[in-house]
């Protein structure tokens, strides 16, 4: 029985295993955490690769940090962009330097970086015929992505231009970059070079202006475009007195800078030319910039993508002592630039009536430069280095500047150009067919670019300036013999001249015009004088004239009210015709509303009538 009593109790004493919690295994610690963690092979091998990784980085960073200072203590330096002025020094610099005949890896050129004096002759050309004296000269220059090694001043030096392409607008442009490094520990050796590069560049500037012009795309910045022969002032003819005093007022001007800064006055001057086309404004505004030693900088106020700010960013980027142009002010502008006349350009388009919102986003769209924005960038506060800037505006028509922007302190000085007077009548044939006093140029390979733009706004005469004689001989088409004029004998045929042309009836650029088909034959000039401006006076007569299929204006009798009544009567039938439409649509839109809900109800009362009856 105990035996039986024992097997029955047996699965009731039998000892319960306890299930080992998960959670007893999770350490609870930090030094457990971390032994667990190490308990990993994965992470141990992990840490060992970073920490070797961390310390070879680190050494390595010392040691290139040691070697960089190391480098830059024995090694100077110095990186031009290509866009700024003094890598245009540098390059003239180098291509005058005798070692680059001698290099086996150069880059030949005809750009000679604003300063044509730069420019090598090829050996023997100068024995050829003229012309090959007409083709540009050469230049050696450094090839791209190449290094080289030359001594200045007992220095070594190695010299590396690279270009690269970076991101302008959509297109991009290609940028370049001038590198120099000079072996010395003293730093005033690059100060030199840049001096002893400035001079140079001045010397070979010397009878030539810069002609700078803003960049195109984002980059918001000056870029040397041109450069021109200095132009005498005894060039320009004018009636007596305007040109001296615009001479000796805008050489006071650059000469005042204490008095202006005593005063609180900003140092800067306006000058306003306007007048007839052709009259010589242009032509003065660069004889003055060549006696001033003043480089030109051209605002083109209708240049696509230049706005109110970049303009302001421009001006603030003009260097002291400069001349600013802005040529045809007006004409850079859709419409005039007065503010009176704001209501009747709305008025006159017939698109958008009123002045609309959409006409004023279209005008500032199509304009980019306002009013207001040029208003302000001229009255902003100049800073230290954009002192002594002159500024030139040239407008063909007074009238359409508003008088905020031709009032003193933006336009402080008036000048009005007339078409030729009997005085530059007579001067300009006189120094035309007299040119010991005239200088226009220094070169012979620019003498083309001299007339070129003489022909277009010209108030001087464009002949080379040879040596002085006392007789002039001539040649005639009809003569083969040749004849002598004495001076006396010029003046006289320059007063014949004089009298024959009308007074302010011909612009100076027409004049010479007609003097460069007589250029040799000064007899034949006063013969033919008076026919040529006869012919002038009917061609701009026949200009004038309307044709025979087109009825005069005094016929038509269309005065300026009746055009506004016929527009404004077009402008209201074609807003009573959309109304007209809209209010259709709108009629036709409610009619169908109402069908369709007509129909429903009926679908809707037979539908459940059909359910009643079931």
């Amino acid at each position: 029985m105990a035996s039986n009593a024992t097997s029955v109790t047996e699965p009731n004493v039998a000892p319960t295993s306890t299930p080992i919690s998960s959670a007893d295994t999770v350490p609870l610690n930090i030094s457990s955490i971390i032994t667990f963690l190490f308990s990993l092979s994965a992470l141990r091998d992990w840490l060992k690769l970073i920490l070797i990784g961390g310390f070879f980085e680190t050494c390595r960073q010392i040691v290139f940090g040691l070697y960089y200072k190391m480098v830059s203590a024995f090694w100077v330096n110095a990186y031009f962009d290509g866009h700024d002025a003094c890598y245009d020094w540098l390059m003239v610099w180098l291509s005058k330097q005798p070692s680059w005949k001698r290099s086996r890896d150069v880059q030949i050129s005809t750009q000679t970086y604003g300063a044509k004096s730069s420019a090598i002759t090829l050996d023997g050309e100068e024995n050829h015929s003229s012309s090959l004296k007409s083709f540009r000269k050469l230049s050696y220059l450094p090839s791209l992505s190449v290094t080289y090694s030359l001594w200045y001043k007992g220095c070594y030096m190695t010299i590396t231009r690279t270009q690269e392409q970076v991101q302008n607008g959509w297109f991009g442009e290609k940028e370049q970059t001038l590198n120099i490094s000079i072996l010395t520990r003293n730093r005033d050796i690059l100060v030199h070079l840049l001096q002893e590069a400035r001079t140079e560049y001045i010397a070979a500037q010397e009878h030539h202006m810069c002609i700078f012009a803003h960049m195109d795309g984002w980059n918001n910045g000056w870029t040397h475009v041109a450069s021109r022969s200095k132009r005498s002032l005894n060039s320009i003819i004018l009636d007596p007195g305007i040109k001296e005093m615009l001479v000796e007022d805008a050489r006071g001007f650059l000469e005042s800078k204490a008095w202006y800064a005593e005063r609180g006055i900003p140092f800067r001057r306006g000058y306003l030319l306007w007048g007839a086309p052709g009259s010589g404004k242009s032509s003065l505004i660069h004889a003055l910039a060549g006696e001033l030693g003043l480089d030109i900088y051209v605002v083109s106020l209708g240049k696509a993508g230049l706005d109110d700010s970049s303009l302001n960013s421009l001006i603030n980027q003009l260097p002291e002592r400069c001349i600013a142009l802005m040529e045809d002010i007006d004409a850079a502008f859709t419409t005039e630039l007065t503010r009176d006349n704001e209501a009747a350009n709305d008025s006159k388009n017939p698109q958008n009536p009123g002045g609309s919102a959409l006409s004023l986003a279209s005008t500032q769209t199509n304009n980019r430069v306002t009013l207001s924005g040029l208003l302000n960038t001229l009255d902003a506060d100049w800073h230290a280095h954009q002192l002594g800037r002159i500024l030139f505006a040239t407008t063909n028509k007074f009238s359409s500047l508003d008088p905020a922007l031709r009032r003193p302190g933006r336009m402080d000085v008036h000048i009005e150009f007339k078409l030729a007077s009997k005085y530059q009548a007579r001067e300009l044939f006189y120094r035309f067919f007299h040119p010991g006093d005239v200088v226009t140029g220094i070169d012979d390979d620019e003498s083309d670019s001299d007339e070129s733009d003489g022909s277009s706004d010209s108030g001087y005469s464009s002949r080379d300036k040879p040596e002085k004689v006392q007789l002039i001989e001539i040649e005639t088409p009809t003569v083969h013999d040749k004849d002598k004029l004495t001076n006396g004998k010029l003046r006289s045929l320059a007063n014949e001249f004089a009298d024959a042309i009308p007074e302010h009836e011909f612009s100076m650029a027409a004049l010479q015009g007609y003097l460069m088909m007589h250029k040799t034959a000064p007899l034949q000039a006063i013969e033919q004088v008076g026919i040529w401006s006869q012919k002038e006076k009917e061609d701009r007569a026949a200009k004038d004239q309307p044709t025979q299929h087109e009825p005069r204006k005094e016929d038509v009798k269309l005065p300026e009210e009746t055009e506004k009544e016929k527009l404004e009567k077009e402008i209201t039938q074609r807003v009573e015709k959309e109304v007209r439409e809209h209010l259709e649509r709108e009629r036709f839109e409610k009619e169908l509303m109402e069908r369709i809900e007509k129909e429903m109800t009926a679908k809707m009362e037979e539908l459940f009538n059909g359910q009643h009856i079931c």
